[in-house]
């Protein structure tokens, strides 16, 4: 990954209503959930969220596809796990202790590499 790419996935993430999305779309798992659904849960206007979604599928985060009527929502476990990969490489300068919460905390999150839980 480039620092560009990074530091548009940060940016975008750098807004509260964004990275609740975000969440709620990671959480959702390969699925996804419509637009319609995402803007009750989190209270937005739909006009709110569509920008907030915008930004973030610009930002590579989200992709979205047509079912039917709705358009549904899904986070990019690829890029989000080469963004977090980019955060901690080199990490620790030789000294893995350092580290070793972080990689407890994503044995704790049961996610596999497919997206689901």
């Amino acid at each position: 990954m480039e620092m560009k790419t990074a530091v548009a996935a940060l940016s975008a993430l750098a807004h509260q209503g964004r990275l609740s999305a975000f969440r709620m779309l990671v959480q959702a798992g390969r699925e996804g959930i419509p637009a319609g659904e995402i803007a009750r849960h989190l209270d937005v206007p739909a006009n709110t969220l569509s920008a907030n979604l915008n930004i973030l599928a610009n930002a590579g985060l989200i992709e979205n596809r047509r079912e039917g009527r709705s358009i549904i929502y899904t986070a990019r476990y690829g890029d989000m796990a080469e963004l977090l990969e980019y955060l901690m490489q080199d990490c620790c300068g030789g000294s893995p202790e350092i580290c070793a919460s972080l990689a407890e905390v994503v044995l704790r999150s049961h996610c596999d590499v497919t997206g689901t839980a």
